[in-house]
């Protein structure tokens, strides 16, 4: 399994624990058997999504390794959340995320 998804598995375990419905979402071009292409999401959607259930913040996580980099389409979908007053940013840990998620701790 590869370091990110072992992360964003434990950031799910964590915020589902704290009361938040997590998904994750795949985003990407993937090929079918008969190699048609088909695209998923769109570009720079976040990793995971969700909602805090207490009182129904919105949030949007994008989940990386320690040397993982952010590609632009990320870094401007995760500024439109923000400006919409959604709860969003990138992870590079477990604590990060609850940050993002939970900034009044």
């Amino acid at each position: 399994m590869k370091k990110e998804t072992m992360l964003q598995n434990k950031i799910i375990v964590e915020l589902c624990k704290r009361g938040c419905k997590v998904h994750r979402t795949n985003s990407g071009l993937f090929y079918t058997p008969y190699g048609e292409k088909i695209r998923i999401g769109f570009p720079g959607q976040s990793d995971l999504q969700g909602h805090r259930s207490v009182d129904g913040k919105c949030f949007y996580i994008e989940v990386k390794c320690e040397d993982g980099k952010a590609r632009p389409e990320q870094e401007r979908f995760i500024k439109a959340m923000q400006d919409s007053n959604a709860l969003a940013g990138f992870a590079h840990s477990v604590e990060e995320a609850i940050e993002i998620v939970f900034p009044e701790e």
